[in-house]
């Protein structure tokens, strides 16, 4: 029954961090955007508040996501 539940829970987590992802908004292209180059703001500074709680969340699904995985795969 537990790994019923973590299962639906995991579908759950793997939807939503789906949709996070796709709501970030792609700033920059290319390999310059990935090193931050030509940006005024730092990796973790800058940016507007919904931007900054975007990443929070996005983030905080991410680590679930991991710890559930590996739950089930200690489970099971």
């Amino acid at each position: 029954m537990l790994v019923g539940i973590l299962s639906a829970l995991q579908v759950f987590v793997a939807i939503v961090l789906i949709m996070l992802i796709l709501m970030h908004s792609g700033k920059d292209a290319g390999l310059s955007g990935a090193f931050g180059v030509g940006t005024g703001a730092g990796p973790f500074g800058g940016g507007s508040l919904v931007e900054r709680n975007l990443d929070r969340w996005t983030i905080f699904f991410a680590i679930v996501f991991v710890v559930n995985v590996i739950v089930l795969l200690k489970i099971d």
